[in-house]
């Protein structure tokens, strides 16, 4: 499909600066929703071709598509769009940490294994204090189930 240079490079840029790009998969739609002055066939056709070449990523789901950009697509728009190497796309840079955790980590009733656990104090009744022996039904019970249904036994003979 025969896109413009300036199209093109439209598409180019705003793939860049974000570093993922997405399109609804309606190729008669006006305007694409992130880029009001392309047509989205035309974003679509471009990224298309980007795959092809195998610079960006493509997934389709829910009748979108969502285009993701790879390591050797960043070389190629880098050249294209004639940009140094300290500009990257957003999903490339490292999000700054901050100072400190946030309150509501907990703070001393971290364990060793990492997740936050509650305090057992709402299991003691269940103990037994006095160490004897578990009770339960003699060795001769058994249970009778009622005759009903297509579990029922055959009746006794």
């Amino acid at each position: 499909m025969i896109i413009t240079k300036q199209n093109r490079r439209v598409i180019y840029e705003t793939l860049f600066k974000e570093g993922v790009l997405v399109a609804p998969k309606d190729f008669n739609k006006p305007a694409h929703p992130d880029i009001p002055s392309v047509r989205n066939l035309e974003v679509i056709k471009a990224m298309q071709s980007l795959t092809s070449k195998g610079y960006v990523k493509t997934q389709f789901s829910w009748q979108w598509y969502y285009y993701t950009l790879t390591e050797e697509g960043l070389a190629y728009l880098r050249e294209f769009l004639n940009l140094p190497s300290e500009i990257v796309p957003q999903t490339h840079m490292k999000p700054a940490r901050p100072q400190g955790r946030p309150s509501g980590y907990g703070g001393g009733d971290r364990r060793e294994g990492g997740a936050y656990r509650a305090p057992r104090g709402d299991r003691e009744y269940r103990r037994r204090d006095d160490g004897a022996e578990k009770e339960g039904a003699s060795g001769d019970y058994r249970p009778r189930f009622g005759g009903v249904g297509r579990g029922a036994g055959a009746p006794p003979s």
